[in-house]
């Protein structure tokens, strides 16, 4: 099975990031905005698969939400 590459914009990834900021000075610069790109593609990518691994271990043909529930917590403390 091929695997699909994931990418996100970095014009998306600015928007997002710059809606949270507090003041209007706050600027992000193009490389901040690839790095998080970067991080969040590895963040996806290692949530997929450890939610795939959750599923093989109760013996389950596809990957439910329930897995992704199962695993977030500790995706969360490894980031």
């Amino acid at each position: 099975m091929a695997e699909k590459e994931v990418t996100f914009k970095k014009e998306t990834v600015s928007k997002l990031l710059t809606s949270f900021f507090k003041e209007e000075k706050t600027k992000l610069s193009g490389n901040a905005a690839l790095l998080m790109a970067e991080m969040l593609k590895v963040f996806v990518q290692e949530a997929a698969q450890r939610s795939l691994k959750q599923a093989d271990t109760e013996d389950c043909d596809q990957v439910d939400i329930e897995h992704l529930e199962k695993i977030l917590p500790q995706l969360l403390l490894d980031f």
